[in-house]
């Protein structure tokens, strides 16, 4: 694909293969990219030094430094830029240790020239995304985690299981004045336990978190039957969630509505900690389930979870909602990521609309679905939006 933009995108090349080397460059040339080669890691780190760039292609056995350290140099410079590696000697462990280290693709030699040139473009997009969204960091700053008190915290634990209960918020369409879905809120009546963070928490201190999200999921399928056919269920899972084999039973009651379920997993919480990710993203993609990143623009910066999730919804987190029709600079951040979304088939949904001002903002952003306490506060299943100003 070829780069429509007033400025190139930037490249650099890794191959110590000089006649592969000139024919991946070529390629990138005649697609609109400004082009640097290196045959070897020390002298791309030489211009890394020297310049920026959109996206790293790089082999991984070299001679001195190889791709791996490479790699590691990169980050040492830059925390956001994509690297794909290249490797001619495929191997389990190679690639396994080029995804823990971050690498966003890795591909088998002899690569298509064609493929070549849609991954350095599908990179350079995520690229432009992870950088907005680490300006959405420096205006919102980091999560905190909640820490409970740890005294009498097993029976409080389970008082809470036994008191949870769900509340349900739409997510609407504006632009159709129609129910999308509703997402499913954790709540307890378990008052030493008083909100989702400290329920979380607790069970993860006391390695209870699948009990916590089977719970969830059960109570989740006993309210799913009472929506439209139509209408979605948004359930939040824990990373944590993705290691619980019964998440991936085809057989359970949840499975079986998958095609009516849309799975939220926070960008609050890093992915790196859970196993074959993407296998298991797939896994449940077969299922039926689609998948969302929640609190985009509040966890991670960087492409880890979009790498690993390549999501079907983003929602945008609510700090950068918050008086949007007043600061210029989360306008042109929320208007950014839209775009960079719209060019990867993503659909967006802006979380925490409490204002009519920021519902047309947002719509005036392109942000195809809406939530917020302006349409409805959630609720028992299910609420009804409203649309209208009065």
């Amino acid at each position: 694909m070829t780069v429509e933009e007033e400025v190139a995108w930037r490249a650099l090349v890794v191959d110590d293969d000089v006649p592969l080397l000139k024919a991946h460059a070529r390629a990138l040339v005649k697609a609109g990219y400004q082009v640097t080669t290196a045959l070897d890691g020390t002298a791309a780190v030489r211009a890394l030094d020297g310049s920026e760039f959109n996206v790293i292609l790089s082999d991984i056995d070299m001679p001195g430094m190889d791709g791996i350290k490479l790699l590691e140099s990169v980050r040492e410079r830059d925390l956001d830029v994509p690297v794909v590696f290249i490797t001619g000697k495929p191997s389990v462990e190679s690639a396994a240790k080029a995804m823990e280290y971050g690498a966003l693709r890795y591909l088998v030699k002899p690569v298509g020239l064609q493929e070549l040139v849609k991954v350095a473009g599908d990179a350079v997009r995520l690229h432009r995304l992870a950088k907005a969204k680490r300006g959405v960091l420096n205006l919102a700053g980091g999560s905190e985690r909640l820490v409970g008190d740890l005294a009498g915290l097993v029976a409080r634990f389970g008082s809470a299981l036994e008191s949870l209960y769900l509340a349900y918020q739409p997510i609407v369409s504006c632009e159709k004045r129609s129910v999308f879905g509703y997402e499913a809120l954790l709540r307890s009546r378990e008052p030493t336990l008083p909100h989702p963070g400290a329920l979380i928490d607790a069970a993860e201190q006391l390695g209870k978190l699948h009990e916590l999200g089977r719970t969830i999921r059960g109570r989740a399928t006993e309210a799913i039957d009472a929506l439209p056919d139509d209408v979605l269920m948004f359930l939040n899972l824990h990373p944590a969630d993705l290691d619980d084999d019964e998440l991936f039973n085809p057989h359970s009651r949840l499975a079986a509505v998958a095609d009516r379920v849309v799975l939220e997993i926070t960008e609050r919480a890093s992915l790196r900690k859970v196993p074959n990710v993407r296998a298991k993203v797939g896994a449940l993609r077969a299922l039926g389930y689609r998948i969302a990143i929640d609190d985009l623009g509040a966890g991670y910066a960087g492409l880890e979870s979009f790498a690993l999730l390549e999501p079907d919804v983003v929602k945008l987190d609510m700090s950068l909602i918050r008086n949007l029709d007043r600061e210029p600079i989360k306008r042109t951040l929320v208007r950014t990521m839209v775009a960079m979304c719209d060019e990867l088939g993503i659909l967006v949904t802006a979380e925490g609309i409490e204002t009519a001002a920021e519902r047309d903002e947002v719509a005036e952003a392109g942000c195809h679905l809406m939530q917020g306490y302006w349409f409805a506060r959630p609720g028992d299943a299910f609420p009804v939006p409203r649309f209208d100003d009065h």
